[in-house]
């Protein structure tokens, strides 16, 4: 049954269904063709599924971000990035990583960074003087740091499949992961910037409009202080900390930026309700597929054969990493964070891998995929943002993806990086 359940998903998969399709098919397919399970089981875990109350954290995330963009607040953040940064070589490309990493304190979501704050950025890179393809390829690298900083919808759905770790905790062990990210993109950009020639029309004005950017966004950088500090301090919950979120960016949008009417409100929940909708039913033909692998013990299957290779826990943390990365290419990310940490964990557990390390490490593996070929959503958002070819824009991704492997390389040398704010907040030893 497991090589009708694979072989089932493999066709369907390159046939070009998509891939919530696929999973609930492949899964129909091998209950039919088991003649023991009932097919029954399917409603009950579509049900199942996405029946949690952690989990409603993602369509509040979802909508929390839409309101603060209908709000104008992430204008003001890349107003504010741009007046800090924009004046170094390289100067945009450095404003669309620090916009990343602002913006990812909002939504969690890099689909809805290269979509939305990401795509202005692009424009105005191009119109600077910068090659298309390297904007678009700045846009792309810098929107997966969205999932590892907090708030993240992948950090949700992982701390429900794994079950060892909380949402909270893995909020924490995000935030140096997703910086360190944000760093390295910076010295790439400036290096290529640099060797290039590439333009930064973008004048200095002075530390004192530094100071007005700052007090102009100050309601948007509020947000993720709010959440995090809600959410560390105990005060409320991960989910919870969600629909703060949403109170905070409908307050903010209507009686401080103003940019919000009311008339606007039915437009901007109509437009959350779809992404969720999207969201969901991966997320519950995902779980259905997580769990015939249960049943059809495919993790004991996994363990048994790779502790046949070898029995070092740096060595199955790298298989691990590496499995994870390749997987990537194929699946995206949310239906392969619940089909892939069922497997994975409980091996990375039992050879004495911290979860919380490895979740880290999981999701930057995953989220990488995020703008590799053949599903790649990130760069195929920005390629029909930017009119960009995707093959093309892909080529020009591969030095800064090349740069976040290093990173990926040092947080699996150094757990440290993943474990130091989880430990000195009290969720790690």
């Amino acid at each position: 049954m497991i090589a009708v359940l694979f072989g089932s998903f493999a066709i369907l998969l390159l046939a070009g269904f998509p891939v919530s399709l696929v999973m609930g098919m492949a899964s129909l397919i091998t209950i039919l063709a088991s003649g023991e399970l009932r097919p029954l089981l399917l409603p009950q875990h579509l049900f199942n599924g996405i029946n949690s109350f952690p989990l409603m954290a993602v369509p509040l995330f979802i909508l929390a971000a839409d309101l603060m963009t209908a709000g104008k607040l992430t204008d003001s953040l890349l107003r504010f990035a741009k007046a800090l940064v924009g004046h170094l070589p390289g100067g945009l490309g450095h404003v669309n990583v620090l916009t990343s990493i602002l913006f990812a304190g909002k939504s969690g979501s890099a689909l809805a960074d290269a979509a939305g704050p990401g795509a202005i950025i692009m424009d105005m890179m191009r119109r600077a003087g910068y090659p298309p393809y390297y904007s678009g390829a700045m846009t792309a690298a810098s929107a997966i740091i969205g999932p590892i900083i907090p708030p993240s919808i992948v950090m949700v759905v992982y701390a429900i499949s794994e079950g060892r770790v909380s949402v909270s905790s893995m909020f924490a062990a995000g935030i140096l992961p997703g910086i360190l990210l944000g760093v390295v993109l910076f010295i790439t950009n400036h290096i290529i910037s640099v060797r290039h020639g590439h333009q930064y029309a973008v004048v200095f004005g002075g530390w004192r409009a530094v100071g007005v950017g700052f007090v102009q966004s100050l309601p948007g950088l509020l947000m993720p202080v709010i959440i995090l500090g809600g959410v560390f301090s105990g005060i409320f919950t991960a989910t919870e900390s969600a629909a703060v979120a949403v109170a905070y960016a409908l307050l903010v949008s209507l009686l401080v930026t103003r940019a919000l009417k009311l008339r606007d409100i039915p437009r901007v929940f109509l437009k959350s309700a779809l992404m969720t909708s999207g969201v969901l039913l991966i997320v519950s033909m995902a779980s259905i597929f997580a769990n015939l692998l249960t049943v059809l013990q495919v993790p004991q299957a996994a363990a048994v054969w790779l502790t046949g290779l070898t029995t070092d826990p740096t060595q199955i943390l790298i298989l691990l990493v590496v499995f994870t990365l390749i997987c990537g290419l194929f699946i995206d990310t949310l239906p392969a964070v619940i089909v892939l940490t069922p497997i994975l964990s409980p091996i990375a557990f039992h050879a004495g891998i911290d979860p919380l390390h490895f979740g880290i490490l999981f999701i930057v593996a995953i989220v990488l995929g995020m703008n590799t070929p053949p599903v790649g959503p990130v760069l195929f958002v920005v390629a029909t943002v930017g009119k960009l070819r995707v093959e093309l824009l892909a080529r020009a991704v591969l030095p800064l993806l090349l740069a976040q492997l290093v990173v990926l390389a040092l947080l699996i040398a150094f757990p440290a990086i993943s474990l130091f704010v989880p430990r000195l907040l009290g969720y790690a030893r």
